[in-house]
């Protein structure tokens, strides 16, 4: 094939000057790195005084039987050109591989023009194949002839093949080769393409990996330069060096799985996979384990430390069902409300090696949390290994050791140990402890890019960008919101590129909301028919749901109450409202204990996506067909639905995002979003200081004195003033008694009538004359000129009943206008009766003194 440039034409001439145009040829003979052969491409350019460009290159197709490519790139002028090869090129006719007949050689020809295809690779070695080396040569040198001496070219080159190589991380670590985890050449995809990510620049800056284990060799020379020791603590010491035992054997795993999340990029052992980031050792499982401890370990410089990696958990021998007690719950949700500055700490588990003991990862609390990210393990084929475990609750898989043919995973090792082999490397790191590390890693790969994910972020990403594996075995289940899950493998196995890229353009969620629904005090016995299992449910209503703001489901928890003489011989399956199916608690063989469950809280993220609305049921079936044991009854049960507001439609849109992110568009641009505010804004609650305790204790002793004070001036002193008081609301009640009683129209008895200023206690029986109302009362009252409607005849007369707290309109004065209470003892014993609008005056008027 021949690529020509050709420039305008121009006359021949043999001699140029500076403005004319010059010809000239450069032809190298460029061999291919195997085969020797010249690579059959030209390059021509034509004379710049001719604007018929297009003319002048079909001119020199025909005359060299060649095909026009078009121009090259932006450069007017110059063109592409191809040879089409045909019978008999060679002058030795015996040597040519090309057999076409004329007719079919034209039609071929003539396909090949229409289709015009700039394919080197193509073009390359379709010319190998039909003419051989030597022949093309000549070929080559025919061309070469004619272009000389064409008038329409001004020069031409034939084009050579030139090595260029991709700008990528090259390590001189003697045992990355073997990391097949990292770049596996042997086995395509089965690696967590990682290596992408790395030529971009994203390593795990800024982020910090704690490792809960048995102590961190942090002195170790893959290590030493990415440890965090501010970070770091030995809580079997109780000091601030988390220096694993190197009398015992068995302290080598938190250093290889800190090697693998962070180890250096030198010429020690291998490379971790966010060798960017730092990492810290928290030491516990050197010792005695209590809850206290636990709790403090997942807490422990929440602040510094972003991921917890914990490759650990209860023992998997099939029967165990522990988990978090009460302070270590407690401390895993207090780090997802506070732990990095309120984006929440991320808490990385293992889900566990008891897959030949028949165990269940959903029996482990610590896999079993809606606040952890629960990853499983596949070798380096994509199936489940041996040791794995199933469950409900799996997120995701990541690589690890499998059976005696596959690869284990290569990390740091201790440097310092009893054994003399000790080299600071091993390539027999194995279980599911090794595949939560290289999760950790991944995911400090994501916060590099995106610093304000959330612990729930990080869940979603993980979800929404795995991917399936073990396809034929692993029994798939596409749930209602069309996502797929396995048992085995969670959502599916981690890539660092997909996982990245979403990260770059991913939203926080809205705010995590939950509804829960109890039915206790209940009896239910569980059949021993497999066809006919206890079946209970619950209706979830758009009425019982609308007010908490649930659109679409995440975690779903269980929690029983069960009594049954074996409950290794139950399996318990919670199914959706959509139909998808899960089983939050399958039979193990192992286990024969007669505790039941007692409050034991099952979980599944199968679920997620789908819609809260509809029917739940929880379905137990009990396997002891045989009738080795008695009956089991279930005594409760709790259905808690956790999720968010976001709509449906939203969430499909961010799945559509995270799809067209996928090709590196926005992982390759600059382009950053400022973090939005943390979803707690909250301070955790900190111990006073000595000196804000003492301020506290001084005005509250203050205050009490003052209390005390005031106490005690009331009892001793003011007696004058408290009995003057004491009349005055004696006073006060007797009126209003008096009042509702006239209102009901009750004034038989004497003591009723009696005016209300008489002294109850010293009165006599001398009357005092009195001026009485005459019964035209209220014609008196309208023609009286006084505003304020007193009977008075005088201007000076103190109203008496406004000094005793009565209505005005019921004052009463004696003839002079001038009466002194002082002089009276008693008033005339005379009853009167207004009218029901001035005793109701009245009785307003005293009520709110009693």
């Amino acid at each position: 094939m021949t690529v020509i440039s050709i420039t305008k034409t121009c006359p021949v001439r043999r001699q140029y000057s500076s403005r004319s145009c010059k010809r000239s040829c450069m032809l190298n003979d460029v061999t291919m790195e195997a085969s020797k052969d010249i690579l059959d491409v030209f390059l021509y350019k034509f004379c710049p005084n001719s604007s018929l460009f297009d003319t002048g290159a079909d001119r020199i197709a025909r005359d060299f039987d060649l095909i026009n490519l078009g121009q090259v790139g932006e450069f007017k002028g110059h063109y592409f050109f191809s040879y089409f090869a045909k019978r008999n090129d060679s002058n030795d006719s015996a040597s040519s591989l090309y057999t076409l007949s004329d007719s079919e050689y034209t039609k071929h020809k003539n396909s090949y023009m229409r289709e015009r295809r700039m394919d080197l690779n193509r073009i390359h070695q379709a010319h190998l194949l039909e003419i051989g080396s030597h022949n093309f040569k000549w070929k080559v040198s025919q061309i070469e002839k004619g272009l000389d001496s064409h008038v329409d070219v001004d020069w031409h080159s034939n084009q050579k093949i030139l090595q260029r190589s991709k700008r990528r991380m090259s390590f001189s670590d003697p045992f990355y080769p073997n990391q097949w985890h990292l770049h596996n050449t042997f086995k395509y995809n089965m690696d967590i393409n990682v290596t992408g990510v790395w030529d971009l620049g994203v390593t795990g800056k800024g982020v910090t990996v704690a490792v809960v284990d048995d102590g961190l060799e942090w002195n170790n020379p893959d290590i030493m330069t990415n440890y965090n020791a501010a970070g770091s603590w030995d809580l079997n010491s109780d000091d601030s060096d988390p220096m694993p035992d190197a009398s015992k054997e068995s302290n080598h795993h938190g250093t290889r799985c800190a090697g693998e999340i962070a180890a250096v990029p030198n010429n020690v052992c291998g490379v971790g996979v966010a060798y960017g980031s730092k990492v810290s050792g928290i030491r516990v499982l050197d010792g005695l384990m209590t809850d206290a401890l636990e709790a403090t370990a997942f807490n422990k410089f929440l602040q510094i430390n972003d991921i917890y990696s914990c490759s650990w958990g209860p023992d998997d021998d099939g029967k165990t069902v522990d988990g978090p007690h009460h302070m270590a719950a407690a401390a895993m949700k207090y780090g997802i409300d506070f732990g990095r500055h309120g984006y929440g700490s991320i808490y990385v588990v293992a889900s566990g090696n008891g897959g030949r003991q028949g165990d269940n990862c959903n029996y482990d609390g610590y896999a079993n949390s809606i606040y952890t990210v629960t990853i499983g393990a596949v070798d380096e084929t994509g199936h489940m290994p041996f040791y794995g475990e199933e469950c409900a609750s799996m997120l995701a898989v990541t690589f690890s050791s499998g059976g005696p043919f596959t690869r284990n995973i290569v990390t740091t090792d201790l440097t310092k140990s009893l054994r003399d082999d000790r080299n600071g490397c091993t390539e027999d790191h194995t279980g599911t402890s090794a595949a939560a590390p290289i999760a950790a890693g991944l995911i400090a790969l994501m916060l590099e890019v995106q610093p304000c994910l959330t612990w729930r972020d990080v869940q979603y990403l993980i979800i929404l960008t795995a991917q399936k594996v073990d396809i034929d075995l692993a029994q798939w289940q596409k749930n209602g919101a069309g996502l797929w899950h396995s048992h085995k493998h969670g959502f599916g196995l981690m890539k660092a590129w997909r996982m990245v890229s979403a990260a770059k353009v991913w939203k926080m969620v809205p705010w995590l909301t939950s509804f829960f629904y109890k039915q206790d005090d209940i009896s239910l016995q569980i059949s021993k028919n497999k066809s006919s299992p206890l079946i209970v449910s619950h209706i979830v209503t758009e009425e019982e749901i609308g007010g908490y703001d649930l659109f679409i489901l995440e975690n779903v928890q269980v929690t029983l109450k069960i009594i049954h003489p074996n409950r290794g011989k139950l399996n318990i399956i919670l199914v959706c409202p959509s139909g998808t199916v899960s089983v939050i608690g399958a039979s193990r063989p192992h286990d024969d204990s007669a505790d039941g469950f007692d409050g034991w809280t099952f979980s599944t993220v199968r679920c997620w996506g789908e819609t809260p609305k509809g029917t739940w049921q929880l379905i137990i079936t009990d396997n002891d067909t045989d009738l080795e044991y008695g009956y089991g009854y279930l005594k409760s049960w709790e259905l808690a639905l956790y999720g968010t507001p976001m709509s449906t439609d939203q969430f499909d849109q961010r799945r559509r995002l995270i799809n067209d992110a996928m090709d590196g568009r926005y992982l390759r641009s600059n382009v950053s979003t400022e973090c939005p505010p943390p979803p707690v804004t909250a301070q955790p609650d900190a111990p006073m200081s000595d000196r804000t305790i003492k301020i506290l204790l001084l005005v509250g002793g203050f205050c009490f004195f003052m209390a005390v004070y005031e106490t005690f001036e009331y009892i001793l002193c003011y007696g004058e003033e408290k009995k003057e008081h004491t009349k005055l609301t004696s006073l006060v009640k007797r009126a209003y008694y008096l009042t509702k009683g006239l209102l009901r129209g009750e004034s038989n008895n004497p003591s009723e009538r009696t005016g209300l200023l008489a002294n109850t206690e010293e009165r006599e029986e001398e009357e005092i004359p009195m001026e009485t109302f005459s019964s035209n009362y209220q014609e008196q009252l309208s023609d009286s000129s006084q505003s304020n409607s007193n009977l008075c005849s005088s201007d000076d007369t103190t109203n008496l009943e406004q000094h005793r707290g009565v209505n005005s309109n019921s004052t009463v004065c004696d003839d002079t206008g001038a009466e002194s209470h002082n002089d009276r003892k008693h008033y005339k014993k005379q009853s009167y009766k207004g009218d029901d609008s001035d005793n109701r005056q009245l009785a307003q008027t005293a009520e709110p003194f009693l």
